[in-house]
């Protein structure tokens, strides 16, 4: 028994439980809704009326590496693909410090301020492991991505550069079917990955900065042969003399360079995102070189040749990813490559070995399914 002067006024009368802290028949049912994927026809039509939502799952798909995920992407995409191609893709790609995100900011604005709806996707294959914050970049460009007319995209955060670059074709199919008539495809730093948005873009936008006899040297070649405009950044304040005379050098690098197919003579501008000065004319550039390209054929013989360039890559990373992604190949590499590393055989022969025992595997499953 409890002494009177012990009990607490603010005791709780025996017999009366607390309520849960978590209603289970609620978990239950969020549970199985969340599991319950809109069908291919919701997803498609939901795109069609531009619903942000369906089409950001959509994209989700795409990007995920379930094969089950992989099946109802292939689906939407093949409904999408004839309400897709009318849309300006537009690469553009720039070394770090450049001002990327702010140059598109500005750039973005000017566009859905006129009424045009743009998608901004970013490539970025690297980011496991360098660490890369695109997401930083959806941080930024604050403005525009709170505009109605405006939809960002980051890439996903790992993976090869070929897998993550199909991923991103197939996310402007989605985009231009959702409305999106203008799509910036962005890179992050200048490397392998210009190659891979040179490939499903209609026109390519290289940005630098002034001090061109520096950076000259560290750009390639083939970057710069794949430019369609080079615009100057930050040319304002006490850095337009220095803009005025990196044009001039980027203008004499670029009459090195044999004529292009497009007929198109690539230029040199200057800019300032800060100012807002000059962004107009890197918009009239590219207007006039989709008209000269329709013009002239270009501009759908490119997009013929780059549908049919994706349909080999597809080609080419599925049988590397089915060729890695097998349970016996994986166990057989292991012990190969020890005797490689080790000296004990060349590594031309174990290659040989497991491609005739992938292939041999696969045809005697292909055989027995069949019957």
């Amino acid at each position: 028994m409890v002494d009177e002067e012990f009990k607490s006024a603010l005791g709780v009368l025996n017999g009366v439980m607390p309520p849960p802290l978590i209603n289970e028949e609620s978990v239950r049912k969020y549970k199985a809704k969340r599991k319950q994927l809109p069908s291919v026809d919701e997803f498609t039509a939901g795109i069609l009326k531009g619903d942000l939502t369906l089409l950001s799952q959509a994209i989700t798909l795409v990007e995920s590496s379930l094969p089950s995920h992989a099946e109802i992407a292939q689906q939407i995409l093949e409904h999408c693909v004839p309400f897709s191609g009318n849309s300006i893709r537009i690469g553009i790609t720039g070394v770090p410090g450049v001002g990327k995100s702010t140059f598109i900011e500005t750039l973005g604005l000017r566009l859905v301020n006129s009424n045009h709806k743009l998608a901004v996707l970013a490539i970025d294959p690297s980011s496991e492991r360098s660490k890369g914050s695109i997401m930083g970049d959806k941080t930024r460009m604050e403005e525009l991505s709170s505009h109605p007319y405006a939809f960002i995209r980051p890439s996903p955060s790992a993976g090869s550069l070929g897998g993550v670059a199909r991923k991103t074709r197939e996310t402007i199919i989605l985009c231009e079917a959702a409305g999106y008539d203008t799509i910036f495809v962005e890179t992050v730093g200048v490397g392998q990955s210009e190659v891979a948005v040179h490939s499903m873009v209609d026109f390519f936008l290289l940005l630098m900065l002034s001090g061109a006899g520096d950076e000259l040297q560290g750009i390639k070649r083939g970057i710069m042969e794949m430019a369609d405009l080079i615009a100057i950044t930050k040319a304002d304040g006490e850095n337009i003399e220095k803009a005025e005379r990196a044009k001039a050098e980027y203008t004499n690098a670029l009459h090195l360079f044999p004529p292009t197919e497009s007929q198109w003579i690539p230029k040199v501008i200057t800019c300032s995102a800060k100012n807002i000065t000059g962004i107009d004319d890197v918009w009239d550039n590219i207007l006039e070189y989709i008209g000269l390209t329709k013009s002239n054929g270009y501009f759908d013989k490119t997009r013929k040749k780059q549908a049919c360039y994706w349909m080999y890559e597809t080609i080419n990373q599925s049988l590397i990813d089915g060729f890695y992604h097998d349970k016996r190949i994986q166990k057989f590499l292991e012990n190969f490559e020890k005797k490689v590393v080790d000296g004990e055989i060349s590594p031309f022969k174990p290659a040989k070995i497991l491609l005739e025992k992938y292939y041999k595997r696969r045809y005697i499953k292909l055989y027995y399914k069949r019957k």
